[in-house]
């Protein structure tokens, strides 16, 4: 949580776009994606913000769930390498050898990317957890960056916050910014942060739905036009420092703050399920996308 990934859907609460719409919501940090999927399907959760190709982990071929918006456009992992290992911009040939740290979901897109180049995941290097990253209250990217930093991980593949503090800390440099086009042709598409539903809550609950989407619009277009708000979205959940650098980083993603949720971008998106085993068929938008909410992408 202590990330610009999923923000808009921390910001839309603690910047009261939800009580704006008469929900009274709340924050809850469920690690790794996949459970957070489990406990949307077992009805503990209302909504989850998380990687758009993980609730097929839970909810096979889009069977119980849909996708009600994108949090941010493309795919947002950082891969971040060790300095003094002088690696090169989008070249994931070097990580041949290496020690990574990456957390269940978030891999999917490394993997992918290696596959495309060549580089066999399982045998050419290792891939693995990051020390302490599973415990309570701990953010997977800052506890990779102090991995990096102990020397424990020649490299880690997570989210900005854990990328920023790498590079600031001078311990780690950029190898892939999937967001921005870094790594194989398509890479940017495989997933996205979005905010999904069960279609149970959606045929039973459609006004809670639309008020939902439409405070995680506003919450986007709010970030967008004013970043430094994120300082205050992140206080009573970030720590110090990571509060003061969030502005920073959620002005650099202003411009992904696009709630829509395009039929290519389904595409791309099934197409990289469909390879990593997690579709076993073809499945058209409306199986994927609640695309009655399509109007409140628009919300000004």
């Amino acid at each position: 949580m202590i990330s610009p990934s999923y923000f808009p859907a921390l910001a839309a609460v603690t910047l009261g776009f939800f009580e704006r719409e008469g929900l009274d919501a709340s924050i809850e940090l469920v690690y790794p994606v996949t459970r957070g999927y489990e406990a949307l399907r077992e009805g503990r959760l209302d909504f989850v913000g998380g990687a758009a190709h993980a609730p097929l982990y839970v909810f096979e071929d889009w069977r119980g769930c849909r996708l009600l918006c994108a949090l941010a456009q493309n795919m947002y992992w950082f891969l971040i390498v060790r300095r003094d290992l002088a690696p090169k911009r989008g070249d994931l040939t070097g990580l041949r050898g290496l020690t990574i740290g990456a957390a269940p979901g978030p891999v999917d897109g490394l993997k992918r990317m290696l596959a495309e180049v060549g580089i066999d995941a399982e045998r050419e290097l290792r891939i693995g957890p990051v020390p302490a990253a599973a415990n309570a209250g701990v953010s997977f990217g800052v506890a990779a960056a102090q991995a990096l930093a102990d020397g424990q991980l020649d490299g880690f593949w997570a989210n900005g916050m854990g990328a920023e503090l790498a590079v600031r800390s001078g311990t780690g440099s950029v190898v892939v910014d999937a967001r921005r086009g870094d790594g194989p042709a398509g890479a940017s598409r495989y997933t996205f942060p979005a905010l999904v539903a069960t279609e149970s809550r959606i045929e039973r609950e459609p006004a809670l739905v639309v008020a939902a989407v439409r405070a995680v619009v506003a919450a986007q277009q709010a970030l967008r036009r004013d970043p430094a708000l994120a300082t205050r979205a992140a206080r009573d959940h970030f720590p110090a420092v990571e509060v003061g650098l969030i502005a920073e980083l959620i002005r650099r993603d202003a411009p992904f703050y696009d709630p829509a949720i395009s039929e290519p971008t389904v595409d791309a998106l099934n197409a990289f399920a469909r390879s990593l085993g997690l579709l076993s068929r073809p499945v058209a938008y409306e199986e994927t996308v609640a695309s009655r909410f399509r109007d409140l992408w628009q919300v000004a």
